[in-house]
């Protein structure tokens, strides 16, 4: 076997959840900006832009393991997932196990998607990635769905004949962090986007044809710019009408930017409740958008925000409203219950006597419940 086929595909540190089926694919490593308050993903790396060729090569090894891993298990009757096989395709090529495993779950997930990393792919030379794009439709041709994440200031310095490109060469979907269309709130959590910015990068995005993704950040202003954040952002949203909204809620991890302004005081972090009132107002100023909206993150309170607007609404609506009609002790456990694993949706609620000694070990050690769930949190993540 040659040194191309010995050798394996990198991979960056992150992808959205709804790419949890794709296989990863990166052109650039890390972030250009990196300076996010809230971000901790790529924080003491630097930034640097692979080359058409590294690409390609990556692209032919996930080609040459997925025909080795599916050769096997034609060969041996194993069904792809059984780890003997795995251990054999790694035994017979070299590539590490890690990479075996990841070609193994996107053949799993039927080869039809694929994501672009790191943090902005699109920052690379136009050309050269509709050359990678292409070379993607080549070698794979079961992928329906192409995506990757981009800054709101690059994809706004793009010409809409640029993007055009991309969309034609096979990009489907661009994934775009908004956190909120506060001038004041992307000021403090260092953004690097103006709302104008934002507002042109998603008009551009959606006019030349791909699906966009736009996250919106609930806390990202903590407590004190709450109602700003959301009817900016509702503002800027309405403007853009994306294809997705997804709500992703402010975590302010110990090793950030965003935790200094705690010690600071200029940032108060604002509790779970805050986040779902502010969600709300959010929901109520968005104007007559036709987006998806997506609650699709561990780190959000309520997954159970899910529904295509207008026609949706009520349903986007009705776990905000349950939660916030619910009795303070019952809002209180569910709480506790989602962030200790005990529920995944607010339609799995139910009082348990479990939970109500949690809720008083909880209050017995700290302050207030809204430290332990940050806790909790950071340990998490």
């Amino acid at each position: 076997m040659n040194d191309d086929r010995c050798r394996n595909f990198e991979l960056g540190p992150i992808r959205p959840p709804s790419e949890a089926g794709s296989i990863l694919l990166r052109l650039t490593r890390n972030c250009p900006w990196n300076q996010c308050a809230f971000c901790h993903s790529y924080k003491g790396e630097k930034f640097s832009r692979r080359s058409v060729e590294e690409v390609k090569a990556d692209i032919d090894t996930v080609a040459v393991i997925a025909e080795k891993v599916a050769a096997a298990a034609q060969t041996n009757g194993t069904p792809i997932i059984d780890r003997g096989l795995i251990s054999g395709v790694v035994e017979e090529t070299g590539f590490s196990e890690d990479s075996v495993r990841q070609v193994v779950f996107w053949l799993y997930h039927g080869m039809e998607s694929l994501f672009l990393q790191d943090a902005d792919s699109l920052v690379m030379k136009t050309d050269d990635v509709a050359e990678i794009l292409r070379y993607i439709k080549k070698r794979f041709p079961s992928i329906r769905r192409i995506t990757t994440y981009a800054r709101a200031r690059t994809v706004a310095r793009k010409s809409i004949d640029d993007l055009k490109l991309l969309r034609e060469a096979g990009l489907d979907r661009i994934h775009i962090g908004l956190e909120s269309g506060s001038r004041t709130v992307l000021d403090l959590i260092m953004k690097g986007a103006t709302p104008e910015e934002q507002i042109s990068a998603g008009k551009k995005a959606m006019e030349a044809g791909f699906e966009l993704s736009e996250y919106y950040m609930p806390g990202a202003g903590g407590k004190a710019h709450l109602e700003e954040s959301a009817r900016e952002s509702a503002r800027v949203l309405t403007e853009i009408n994306p294809t997705f909204i997804r709500l992703r809620s402010v975590v302010p991890l110990p090793d950030t930017p965003l935790f200094g302004l705690i010690r600071d005081g200029r940032w108060i972090a604002p509790s779970e409740e805050d986040k779902v009132r502010e969600i709300k107002l959010f929901l109520e100023a968005l104007g007559p958008v036709t987006s998806i909206v997506k609650s699709d993150h561990i780190m959000n309170l309520i997954e159970d925000i899910d529904g295509k607007l207008p026609e949706g609404r009520e349903r986007i609506m009705a776990p905000i409203d349950r939660f916030m009609s619910m009795q303070q002790e019952d809002r209180e456990l569910f709480i506790i219950g989602r962030r200790t694993g005990r529920f995944r949706l607010l339609s799995d609620y139910r009082k348990s006597m479990d939970l109500e000694q949690i809720r008083r070990k909880i209050m017995e050690s700290y302050p207030n419940l809204d430290e332990a769930i940050l806790e909790i949190l950071w340990n998490y993540i």
